[in-house]
């Protein structure tokens, strides 16, 4: 049997290219090991079969952004029961239509962003990309977010209309938002800037409990009807 060596001296024989192409070639998913991809250059070979994907090229995969669907009762931002674990291979969305290869190296440094209630469930954003990092934190309050709320209870008297402008929050005016029924006991919120708890309290203003909310929105981006606890890829080319 053969000393083992590294698959990207093998990669280099075989694609007659130099190591660092070979690196580039492994780390991009290009190349399997007995029919499993491996993006590991330092991985060791013998006699294993390895193949480079005929589609191969060594343009470096662009940053990779994934919405989730986060489920209630895990943090988006921080905390002990992060959503983004829920975020593996094994849980990627099977109707996914973004085209984009699953890597390993997608899973590395992703930032989550746009925070989202603990008991709150729906779209959540896991990215790379600094472009879509400074979107979405440097102008957040400027990007639409639509949220369905389940509530309890009987509103009180044009509590749709305070709803839609009329409350405040932690002592301030909030601004002009879209609140309407979708139907007896569901609303539909369309607001920028939402705070923490703020959709909780405009309904108790309203004497009406939250039993749930469930952000289905991002700007331009919807949750569409990936299910809870699957996650897809932002297709290049689209913006929030």
């Amino acid at each position: 049997m053969p000393d083992p060596v590294r698959l990207a001296k093998r990669v280099a024989e075989l694609a007659h290219c130099s190591r660092a192409e070979a690196e580039r070639y492994i780390e991009s998913g290009w190349v399997s090991v007995d029919g499993h991809v491996v993006e590991k250059p330092q991985h060791k070979v013998s006699i294993e079969i390895v193949e480079i994907d005929p589609a191969a090229s060594l343009e470096t995969p662009e940053p990779a952004t994934l919405l989730l669907h986060k489920p209630a009762g895990f943090d988006a931002i921080s905390g002990d029961n992060p959503a983004a674990a829920l975020v593996t291979t094994a849980t990627r969305w099977a109707d996914d239509a973004s085209g984009i290869r699953l890597l390993k190296r997608h899973f590395h440094r992703l930032t989550p962003l746009v925070p989202l209630d603990r008991e709150g469930s729906g779209l959540m954003v896991l990215t790379q990309d600094g472009r879509i990092w400074r979107r979405l934190t440097e102008d957040r309050d400027q990007i639409e977010q639509e949220f369905i709320v389940e509530v309890s209870g009987e509103i009180a008297p044009w509590g749709l209309s305070r709803l839609n402008h009329g409350l405040g929050y932690q002592g301030r005016e909030l601004p002009p938002c879209k609140v309407s029924w979708q139907n007896e006991t569901r609303l539909r919120f369309a607001l920028k800037a939402v705070q923490g708890g703020q959709l909780r309290d405009m309904c108790a203003q309203v004497k009406l409990d939250v039993v749930s909310i469930r952000r289905i929105r991002i700007g331009k981006i919807p949750l569409g009807k990936m299910p809870v606890g699957e996650w897809r890829y932002l297709p290049v080319g689209e913006r929030f």
